[in-house]
């Protein structure tokens, strides 16, 4: 199957943890008789850097001519470090969700038996946890008008605003995961409060009614904050809006031991952006340390859920488990001896072994 892939490796370590998923990507070109073409784009930083936009024109055009895009990571201290900059790398990132229509984020979140004790939960809490965080990515807080400072920079606003058409396109999200796992679904706003979490409430309570098989939950976000680390096991699909999913999903990421696991996917109606939920890593950036297994994950998850290449995808999965289970990994994970591309490498290796 001849394919197209965008590739935009971004800043920081994305460029390192980018070249081991293309290089994993290659094995699955191999072993299953495929044919990927990989096409390169500036974003973030490095665009920045190169013209000034952080998600230039020639970006978004190679995107719209691609059937799937992995991205690597965005971020740079020396925009992080001056708060008057007025272009940021992660303004290319909202912006390509947005421009993409990339409504929906994907980020399973599981416990692996070989790391449990890589994370600072009691083992007895997160075995067996396997769940996935549904996120709505193009509106909310970080998409809302107006925003901005007063005159004297004394204070500032920013606004949340959310459509009854953007919960239900992406509360039907939600639902097809449910119905292909536990057939549960949790919201997760926070209706005591806010307007916009009562519109969540009151959208997704109506649209669960045509689904009887389907459990629906509803629950405070600062409520579920405490559950998703005493009892991680309850959940099977979150539903919530964007600043909430954010946060809750980089919570969930102690359960597996490690940010440098977890993958995720943002989808809309027409193309699918891939990436590891972690950062740019700057402190870490050229020195071959980075973990590379969200990265080489999330391009397993472009297989499945843009080509529709289940055995190919499992390939990955399977691969990264076992280099897991051997303890062949990167610092972060056990105080592992291997830099970024020996893991890479040895993925490739199982891979093509089987």
């Amino acid at each position: 199957m001849n394919k197209k892939i965008a590739v935009l490796p971004g800043d920081g370590i994305g460029p390192e943890i980018i070249e081991e998923a293309v290089k994993v990507l290659k094995a699955i070109e191999k072993k299953f008789n495929h044919q990927f073409e990989y096409n390169y784009g500036l974003i973030g930083a490095a665009a920045i850097d190169d013209s000034g936009n952080p998600y230039p024109d020639a970006t978004h055009e190679l995107c719209l001519q691609s059937d799937a895009i992995l991205f690597g990571a965005i971020g740079d201290p020396k925009y992080d470090n001056d708060p008057t900059a007025k272009i940021r790398p992660e303004q290319g990132l909202l912006k390509m969700r947005s421009s993409l229509g990339l409504y929906a984020n994907i980020r399973p979140v599981k416990s692996y038996d070989a790391l449990l004790d890589a994370s600072p939960l009691k083992n007895d809490r997160i075995k067996d946890v396997d769940f996935v965080v549904i996120r709505e990515l193009i509106s909310g807080i970080y998409f809302g008008m107006p925003r901005g400072r007063n005159e004297d920079r004394t204070a500032a606003y920013d606004t949340c605003t959310y459509t009854k058409e953007e919960i239900i396109r992406i509360t039907e999200k939600a639902f097809q995961f449910a119905r292909n796992r536990k057939k549960k679904v949790t919201l997760l706003d926070k209706a005591n409060v806010l307007e916009t979490s009562r519109l969540w409430r009151e959208t997704v309570t109506e649209y669960a009614k045509q689904f009887p098989d389907i459990e629906l939950e509803c629950n405070y976000i600062d409520s579920a904050a405490m559950e998703i680390i005493t009892k991680p096991r309850k959940f099977d699909v979150i539903l919530t809006e964007n600043l909430f999913g954010d946060i809750i999903s980089d919570e969930a990421s102690v359960i597996a031991g490690s940010l440098g696991i977890l993958p995720s996917a943002s989808l809309g109606d027409t193309i699918g952006l891939f990436e590891p939920i972690h950062g740019s890593y700057p402190q870490a950036a050229g020195k071959n340390i980075a973990n590379p297994m969200a990265t080489i994950l999330s391009a397993a998850m472009l297989l499945e859920y843009s080509f529709g290449m289940m055995s190919e995808s499992r390939a990955i999965v399977e691969a990264v488990d076992r280099a897991m289970k051997e303890n062949f990994v990167t610092e972060d994970i056990n105080n592992g001896k291997y830099s970024t591309s020996e893991v890479g490498d040895k993925i490739v290796e199982f891979i093509l072994a089987v």
